[in-house]
């Protein structure tokens, strides 16, 4: 027999045939048939059975993700005062307060959610008045408070679930969750119908708003719905069907309505159903395996090579210290989903945590993980531009990673030791002496701060700047990534431009190596995070080989360029220098190359660009309209995000622009964008639709 929890009680699904037990909604049907049958079946013959009774407390325990499935502890009516007529009241007005402090849900409970926050702020009109009046409240009146306590409450630990719980849990226990809906709606209407108004003095206005809600609760419990047949049977289809690929098309389709397409969606994910297996402790072990399951394939559509979720994965302790921690997407390696420590690139020009990569392709892998692209050669290049900004970041939010493997202390004071030498070797009348002292400095000053901090100390400062012009290609590439890695440190970046480093280094992105040109982008990116030297590195000649670069480099040599070029043309003449430099043609090509995969990259310098009144005329082209709408139609969602913000940014600026834009067909697409778009996409787009009705 399969029974659910439904809010107060447990409720038992009758088998039409009592020799043939009633299959459970997560144990996967033969046929779509059989699936039609069993959802009947589940809604069908229902038997009530009441739970023990346990004393209620005004305090209930506190919430769990699990608590959407499980029943409440069913209970007795309250009797006797707990606590005072004041208190008790007070307790209603934070019962309220806190669950309305969730305004963000899980969708497949969205609907349920904001209807439930609805009604409990047209019940607080009741509980104000009652504390403002402070009336003597009856046994009655007491009692049914008690009750509207809990039902607020339960309310409070459901829309918490619905809030951060597991979606993957939630959608497939959908129908169990809205019986907990149920539940809260009984409670309340228990509270409500028949509350002696008269005798707790409250106004008829009042009295007509909480009537009303009775009624609508009473109403709410004649309904039928049930979960969405389409989720309901692609669920099933996924769990009876072990062949991966013919799923795949189903698999996206649940991705996208449960808003599991992200990395940083399907990280959080992760951790909530960690959160959920810890909370069950051994218990509904099928129903967990199926979470599982579920997981995993999409997180194999999304390019993540991860399976071992009950043993491996575990919330990060900079993650336990500050939960709420935000994390940049960009920083989360695809395969492990957690921060980079040493991001590498490889030929499709995606980058990666070094070890999570060099595992893929150890096993054997010669494609990309996140976008299945053969791979044209299996070199890994460090993304310093990228690492840079991770340090930068963590140093911010007082984040602690670990660096890879740490050495033994007295390995890495030895080394330490040989700093002061090696400093001196630079200034060798021998090339191989400066050669290898470079080389090791450059190691050195990448592992942690107390050697860059040595490097200072000795004088290695000055000793580097003056080999960056040595004509050896070898030494000029050590010492500019030794100087990047210095740059990491806020200090070194202000030290590093008074030394005169800057002209240096744009000489060496002029005519360098590929190495010593990729390396020498990462250092100007890194050094302009100080407004001075965003307007140096423009004065001196930094724009135009960076915008060379762009045009020209490997896929990492643009990716660093494009980072270092967005940071620069935050100071306004700058930007006039990248548009002498030819960037706009350099962006349209790379707009052009969906290979290359820098769409987002193009189009956010290109919102900056357009941001100023004097680039606009040179940005917003008739082509480039048409461009960014074909984006939109057909681009990613953090693509359409970026080219509904340069759309906009255009459109107001310039009505004949956006009537282009609605002539290549943008209204086709917005609607569907507001309603399914990443949050920021969704807001662009209304503005787009709000701009267009007053062009048109």
């Amino acid at each position: 027999m399969y029974s659910l929890f439904l809010g107060d009680c447990e409720w038992q699904s009758i088998p039409w045939n009592s020799a043939q037990p009633a299959k459970s909604l997560l144990s996967p049907p033969r046929s779509l048939l059989s699936l039609r049958l069993c959802l009947c079946h589940s809604l069908g013959g229902i038997q009530r059975i009441h739970r023990p009774m346990l004393p209620w407390s005004v305090f209930p325990r506190s919430a769990s993700v699990s608590d959407a499935a499980e029943p409440e502890a069913e209970t007795s009516e309250p009797s006797g005062r707990e606590l005072s007529d004041e208190a008790l009241v007070e307790e209603l007005l934070t019962a309220v307060a806190s669950a309305r402090s969730f305004q963000e849900f899980r969708r497949s409970q969205r609907k349920e959610c904001f209807g439930l926050l609805r009604w409990l702020q047209l019940v607080l009109p009741l509980i104000q008045e009652i504390r403002e009046t402070a009336p003597s409240l009856t046994d009655d009146a007491y009692r049914r408070l008690a009750i509207l306590g809990r039902a607020f409450q339960a309310a409070r630990r459901l829309l918490r679930c619905c809030h951060d719980g597991s979606k993957i849990f939630l959608a497939l226990e959908s129908e169990a969750v809205l019986g907990r809906f149920r539940a809260v709606y009984d409670k309340m209407n228990l509270a409500l119908d028949g509350m002696p108004y008269s005798e707790i003095g409250i106004s008829d206005e009042v009295k007509e708003q909480v009537e009303l809600v009775s009624a609508q609760l009473k109403r709410s419990k004649k309904r039928t719905d049930t979960q969405d047949m389409e989720l309901s049977m692609d669920f099933m289809m996924i769990l009876q069907n072990e062949d991966g690929n013919a799923d795949r098309a189903i698999l996206e389709r649940l991705a996208k309505k449960l808003e599991l397409q992200s990395l940083a969606d399907l990280r959080a994910e992760t951790m909530a159903i960690k959160k959920l297996i810890n909370e069950r402790n051994g218990q509904q072990p099928e129903s967990t395996k199926h979470i599982i399951e579920l997981l995993n394939k999409f997180k194999e559509i999304a390019g993540i090579d991860e399976k071992n979720i009950l043993g491996d994965v575990s919330i990060p302790k900079y993650l336990e210290k500050c939960p709420s921690l935000m994390i940049p997407n960009d920083f989360l390696c695809p395969i492990s989903l957690e921060i980079m420590t040493d991001p590498i690139i490889i030929a499709s020009g995606r980058t990666y945590e070094r070890r999570s990569i060099q595992k893929w392709l150890d096993a054997g892998q010669r494609t990309c993980p996140k976008t299945q692209q053969p791979l044209a050669h299996l070199s890994l290049a460090p993304n310093f531009a990228l690492k840079n900004l991770i340090l930068q970041w963590c140093e911010k939010n007082k984040v602690e990673i670990q660096m890879g493997e740490s050495e033994p202390a007295t390995e890495q004071e030895e080394r330490k030791e040989d700093i002061p030498s090696l400093v001196k070797d630079l200034s060798s009348v021998h090339l191989d002496v400066q050669r290898k002292a470079a080389k090791k400095i450059r190691i050195l000053s990448k592992e942690n701060p107390e050697n860059r901090a040595v490097i200072l100390e000795n004088g290695g400062l000055p000793a580097l700047i003056s080999l960056v012009s040595y004509p050896d290609k070898k030494i000029q590439e050590n010492t500019v990534t030794a100087l990047l890695n210095l740059s990491i440190d806020e200090t070194s970046k202000v030290l590093i431009a008074k030394g005169g480093a800057i002209p240096l280094i744009i000489e060496v992105l002029k005519n360098g190596s590929v190495e010593g040109q990729e390396n020498s982008a990462a250092a100007l990116f890194s050094l302009s995070m100080v407004d001075e030297n965003k307007a140096a590195i423009g004065i001196l000649g930094g724009i135009a080989p960076l915008v060379h670069l762009l045009r020209d480099g490997t896929i990492r040599g643009k990716k660093d360029a494009s980072t270092a070029i967005f940071n620069l043309i935050l100071n306004h003449p700058n930007k006039f220098r990248a548009i002498e430099a030819g960037i706009v043609t350099v962006l349209l090509k790379i707009l052009g190359d969906k290979k290359l995969g820098m769409i987002d990259e193009a189009l956010s310098i290109f919102l900056l660009l357009a941001s100023h009144p004097s680039c606009r005329s040179e940005v917003g082209s008739t082509s480039f309209i048409e461009i960014l709408v074909q984006i939109i139609k057909e681009g990613t969602p953090k693509n359409k995000e970026c080219a509904l913000s340069v759309l906009l940014e255009l459109g107001l600026n310039n009505n004949s622009l956006m009537v282009h834009a609605l002539g290549f067909g943008l209204n086709e697409h917005l609607s569907d964008i507001a309603k399914t778009g990443t949050s920021r996409a969704q807001r662009k787009a209304n503005s787009l639709i709000q701009l267009s009705h007053k062009c048109s």
